[in-house]
C-alpha cells in the first residue's frame, strides 16, 4: 500500500515536493492545503503546470484534519506550531523544512504530546538548516579522529530566489542597514540554525558553552544591482552574513555560516563567494583535516533560477524522501539521529517491480 500523501502549502517548495510525490514508487498524493481562495478548488496538477492528477486544493484546515492520510509535507513560509499540532492529533506524521530539526525539551514538549496521542512522528529536515548544517557534516566527521572544529557554510546569490516579497520585507535586501539589522531575520533563522549546532555538538561530545553565538554582517550597494526585487540602490542591502557558534573556552568549535549576496558586484565591503563560486562548504578540523565542496544546489544562471531553484527542488527531495522512513518510526518527534539510513529512489522508468532492498 502507497503512504498517503497531504501537500502543505504549494510555494516553491510546495511545488517541487508535490512533483516529488508523484515520482516515488511508494507515495500516493491524496490531498492539498493552499492559503488562498484563489488556489481552493483547483485540481492540483493545474497547481503545479501539469495535467489534472484528480486532486482537489483547500484552504480548509477542517478538511485536511479528517482526510485520511498518513503524511503531511509542512511547507509554509512561516511554521505554526498549532496547525502542526493538530495535524498529529488528527494521526498524520508531519515531515517539515520549517522548523524541529533538533528542538529543545520546552519546546518538543507539545509536540510530543501531540504525536504520542495521534500515534504518529513528527520530522524536520530541509537542506540549510535541515541537511548540509548538521546532518551532512556529522556522517562527514566519521572520516577523522580527535575533531576540534566543524564548519558548514552556504554561499548562494539570492538574485535567483523567486519571491521578492520575502526577499525584501522579511530578508531585509534593498532596505536601509538599520531597518535589516533590527528586523525579522536573525530571529527567524536562529529557530533553526541554532538546533543545528547543538545537533553537532551534543552529538560529538564538545563540552561547549550553552549558549550559540549569533552574528549578523551588512553589505550595501555602490551602484544600482538589478534584481528580483527591483532596483537595489546604493547605500541599500544587497549582501548579508549570518553566523552561529559554539565555543569551548573561548575557542569555536562548530560554525554554521549563510552568504547570501545579490551578485558579486558593486558591494561594499567587497564580497565574493571566492573562485569556487556559488557553493556549500562542509569542514572537519581532526585527524585528517578536510573540506567537502557541494556544488548543484545553487542554480547555473540567474535566468534558470528564476525558474527553478535547485536549492528548493532539493529541500522538498529531502521531505519527500524521508516519508517513509518517518512513518514506520516510533512515536514522537524523531531528528536525524533517530531514522536509519535515508536515500532517494530510482526514476520510475528505471525503477525495480520488487522495491527496494530491505
Amino acid at each position: 500500500m502507497a503512504v498517503r500523501v497531504v501537500q502543505w502549502a504549494t510555494g516553491g517548495v510546495g511545488v517541487a515536493a508535490i512533483n516529488g510525490v508523484l515520482e516515488h514508487p511508494d507515495l500516493e498524493l491524496v490531498g492539498c492545503w493552499v492559503h488562498s481562495e484563489a488556489k481552493a478548488g483547483k485540481d492540483v496538477g493545474e497547481l503545479i503546470g501539469a495535467e489534472p492528477i484528480g486532486v482537489t486544493a483547500t484552504n480548509s484546515v477542517e478538511e485536511i484534519l479528517a482526510l485520511d492520510a498518513d503524511a503531511v509535507i509542512y511547507s509554509p513560509l512561516l511554521p505554526d506550531p498549532k496547525e502542526v499540532t493538530a495535524l498529529l492529533r488528527s494521526g498524520k506524521n508531519v515531515v517539515t523544512p520549517v522548523g524541529w530539526f533538533y528542538p529543545g525539551e520546552k519546546e518538543a514538549a507539545p509536540l510530543r504530546a501531540a504525536a504520542l496521542e495521534g500515534n504518529v512522528t513528527l520530522h524536520g529536515t530541509g537542506i540549510a538548516p535541515g541537511g548540509i548544517s548538521e546532518k551532512f557534516p556529522l556522517v562527514l566527521s566519521i572520516m577523522s579522529t580527535g575533531v576540534t572544529f566543524v564548519r558548514a557554510e552556504e554561499f548562494s546569490d539570492l538574485r535567483t530566489y523567486d519571491a521578492p516579497d520575502v526577499v525584501r520585507y522579511v530578508m531585509g535586501f534593498g532596505d536601509t542597514p538599520e531597518k535589516a539589522l533590527s528586523g525579522p531575520m536573525q530571529k527567524l533563522l536562529d529557530g533553526g540554525f541554532i538546533q543545528s549546532v547543538k545537533m553537532v555538538v551534543d552529538k560529538m561530545g564538545f563540552r561547549a558553552d550553552p549558549t550559540v553565538r549569533s552574528s549578523q554582517e551588512i553589505a550595501v550597494a555602490t551602484a544600482p544591482i538589478d534584481s528580483p526585487i527591483g532596483a537595489i540602490e546604493p547605500g541599500q542591502v544587497a549582501g548579508r552574513r549570518f553566523h552561529w557558534e559554539a565555543t569551548v573556552d573561548g575557542e569555536v568549535v562548530v560554525r554554521v555560516t549563510v552568504n547570501w549576496l545579490m551578485g558579486e558586484e558593486h558591494l561594499d565591503p567587497a564580497w565574493t563567494f571566492g573562485e569556487a563560486g556559488e557553493r556549500y562548504e562542509m569542514e572537519v578540523r581532526g585527524n585528517p583535516d578536510f573540506t567537502v565542496t557541494v556544488k548543484g544546489f545553487q542554480p547555473d544562471s540567474v535566468e534558470s533560477g528564476l525558474e527553478s531553484n535547485n536549492g528548493i527542488v532539493a529541500t522538498a527531495a529531502h521531505c519527500v524522501n524521508s516519508i517513509p522512513a518517518v512513518c514506520a518510526a516510533p512515536p514522537g518527534i524523531a531528528t536525524y539521529l533517530d531514522l536509519p539510513l535515508i536515500s532517494g529512489r530510482a526514476a520510475p522508468r528505471l525503477g525495480s517491480a520488487s522495491g527496494p532492498a530491505s
